[in-house]
């Protein structure tokens, strides 16, 4: 079983919110998920990231591998704490 850091989509129509998640690589897109680590909202000025660091980093040490979208938003985060 192959595990990947991804998004979920949530939200209304035209008004995006997406869970940053960990999942099987087969499961559905909005399907079936092991742990939510994190949270994304592109609609706020500026778009939010939130992440679990801990829960990340101990399913990337357990395997699992983000999306590429996923990594993008981590590295954004990790470029947002180093400068505050």
């Amino acid at each position: 079983m192959a595990v990947r850091i991804r998004l979920t989509r949530k939200g209304r129509k035209k008004q995006p919110f997406y869970r940053i998640v960990v999942a099987d690589s087969e499961a559905p897109r909005d399907g079936k998920f092991l742990d939510i680590v994190g949270t994304y909202n592109p609609m706020s000025e500026p778009a939010t990231v939130d992440i679990d660091s801990e829960k990340l980093q101990g399913w990337i040490s357990k395997g699992a591998v983000p999306s590429t979208t996923v990594a993008s938003l981590i590295k954004k985060q990790a470029g947002a704490e180093a400068a505050a």
